[in-house]
């Protein structure tokens, strides 16, 4: 929605070591450096939107995504209100309600942990156990899929 030159494109958050989550756009090319645009979420439709604390920013000093800490989507669904301002004029640049989780929010796991490997010379075996990553939202550990990768030393 917006108007054609305050367009944003490729919204995408994603979260990393659990619970920070960064979301950023594209700006339309044809946007003025006046245009400035505005972050706001929530992860319940009961809830008010909250706006970003902590933008990222452009040359033209432009909003282009912003930094969450402590995020927690338990529900798989998230709310996203972008919109803006331009030569003091509002405007509706997008709105994204009821996202599912793998729709737009995507998570960069933490490394599994408790890594542990025993080898036996005599059998020319080795037993490699770990326990899944830790993750900000998917509880059933049969959803995790691993590659090993083993070099020879």
């Amino acid at each position: 929605a917006g108007m054609n030159e305050t367009a944003i494109e490729n919204f995408v958050c994603v979260i990393f070591n659990v619970s920070f989550m960064n979301c950023t756009w594209h700006v339309d090319r044809t946007a003025s450096g006046d245009t400035q645009y505005f972050l706001y979420w929530k992860t319940s439709g009961k809830e008010d939107f909250k706006e970003c604390q902590n933008y990222i920013k452009d040359d033209f000093e432009r909003h282009r995504g912003c930094r969450f800490q402590n995020v927690m989507i338990e529900n798989k669904r998230a709310y996203f209100l972008v919109n803006g301002s331009r030569s003091g004029q509002n405007i509706q640049v997008l709105i994204i309600n009821n996202c599912i989780f793998n729709y737009i929010i995507v998570e960069k796991l933490t490394p599994p942990l408790n890594v542990t490997v025993n080898c036996t010379e005599a059998s020319h075996r080795c037993e490699i156990k770990w326990q899944p990553p830790r993750t900000s939202h998917v509880k059933r550990h049969t959803c995790f899929k691993y590659e090993i990768d083993i070099e020879n030393k």
